[in-house]
């Protein structure tokens, strides 16, 4: 007996919208093909069902999918924090390390949003000196340029992530591990 999950039942215990349900029950047999050809929103969502990865395997993707933005992390705090996130998935550092870490990456984040707020607030300032008519040209032509990019980023960031979770990882679609939300619905 095949004790792997079924899409359906992989569907029902994880509460899959129908779109994502339809989609897997019409293009896969199994929840290995699923893993293979899903696109990377939904091979995401199926990562991060509880049992299908383990600890380890999300934390390194974790670090993984971070380390892609590291060069825009200007504190040492946020780039310490990643290196104790990832050798604390090989047992390489402790709770403790760990816990400490974290806190100062979120000081970091802190310190970051207000000095990102403060360059906003005087950006503002000067902005409302410029003529109104050349800024707004000017700033509809940037936000579009700048969606371009994002989605372009965006896009090869979920390719790039989701190639990572096929190479570096080993899911686990059993019936005894993969299980529902606890609370859910």
């Amino acid at each position: 007996m095949n004790d792997e999950m079924t899409i359906a039942e992989f569907c029902d215990a994880h509460f899959a919208c129908d779109e994502g349900r339809r989609w897997a029950l019409t293009h896969c047999n199994t929840m290995r093909d699923v893993w293979r050809v899903a696109t990377p929103d939904r091979l995401l969502w199926v990562a991060t069902r509880p049992g299908v990865l383990t600890d380890r395997e999300l934390r390194l993707f974790a670090v993984s999918s971070a380390r892609r933005v590291q060069h825009l992390m200007g504190d040492s705090r946020s780039v310490a924090a990643l290196d104790v996130a990832e050798r604390h998935a090989n047992g390489l550092s402790t709770g403790e390390e760990l816990a400490a870490a974290r806190a100062a990456a979120r000081v970091a984040a802190w310190d970051a949003a207000w000095a990102a707020a403060s360059a906003a607030a005087s950006a503002a300032a000067i902005d409302a000196a410029r003529a109104a008519a050349r800024a707004a040209a000017r700033a509809e032509a940037r936000d579009a340029a700048r969606a371009a990019a994002r989605d372009a980023a965006s896009a090869a960031a979920g390719d790039a992530q989701a190639a990572w979770l096929r190479e570096n990882t080993r899911p686990d679609f059993a019936r005894r591990i993969c299980v529902p939300w606890e609370g859910t619905r």
